[in-house]
């Protein structure tokens, strides 16, 4: 059972941004893929669960990759080629196609004074991708203010460390027992954030960890009363 919580903390690539549909749906589309921006945003959660599910080493990609294709319809015998070429153009800088309802409920998360961050395992781009886009930034602009975003590169630790999520504690002046985290990987983040003794909360849009002894939610939207009650 969660007790109160004081602040929230955010993963970036599938909680508030994905790989661009509109760059990855032409380069698939010879693949004979379903290149809507529907599927491609279920091909992202169906591939973040078989790297949780089936990947052999930490952030197995290519098992991502292999699985993202297979999720958005590339036919059997196309899947290997286009996990490829998919693999060789997901580059960091791609994770920039902001997740509207997630934007509209940090909104709703900032407006309602709670303190809020971003802590990501990235490539030293995910500050400087979240404010072009639109999404956040630290103090104001035209983006959702936060009070701190993280990036795994800059600050030399990434999680399941969670030795990452401290930086973060620092500017926010909250206790981890009372700071939610969300994210998409139940490796990466529901691991990491109950290591660094925070709530874990697992987007799960889709129902892919059914029957996961995790707390999950449908949207970011369901943690605002979860947060505000």
């Amino acid at each position: 059972m969660t007790t109160t919580i004081d602040a929230v903390l955010f993963d970036a690539g599938g909680v508030l941004l994905l790989p661009d549909p509109t760059v990855l749906g032409p380069l698939l589309a010879p693949y004979d893929a379903d290149t809507s921006v529907e599927s491609l945003t279920r091909a992202h959660y169906a591939a973040m669960r078989s790297q949780d599910v089936d990947g052999k080493v930490h952030d197995d990609w290519h098992v991502y990759d292999a699985a993202y294709v297979r999720a958005c319809g590339v036919p059997e015998h196309e899947r290997a080629e286009a996990a490829v070429v998919l693999g060789a153009t997901r580059t960091a800088h791609l994770w920039r196609w902001p997740i509207l309802p997630s934007v509209l409920a940090l909104r709703t998360l900032h407006e309602a004074g709670v303190p809020i961050g971003v802590v990501s395992n990235a490539a030293g781009q995910i500050e400087s991708v979240l404010r072009r886009f639109g999404v956040c930034q630290v103090g104001e602009g035209e983006g959702v203010p936060v009070v701190v975003i993280v990036d795994s590169t800059i600050v030399g630790v990434a999680k399941p460390d969670p030795a990452i999520f401290a930086f973060a504690f620092e500017m926010l002046d909250v206790q981890p027992e009372s700071t939610a985290y969300v994210g998409d990987s139940y490796a990466n983040d529901v691991v990491g954030a109950r290591a660094a003794g925070m709530q874990p909360f697992l987007l799960d849009p889709y129902d892919d960890h059914a029957g996961a002894e995790y707390p999950r939610i449908n949207a970011v939207a369901d943690l605002i009363e979860i947060v505000t009650r």
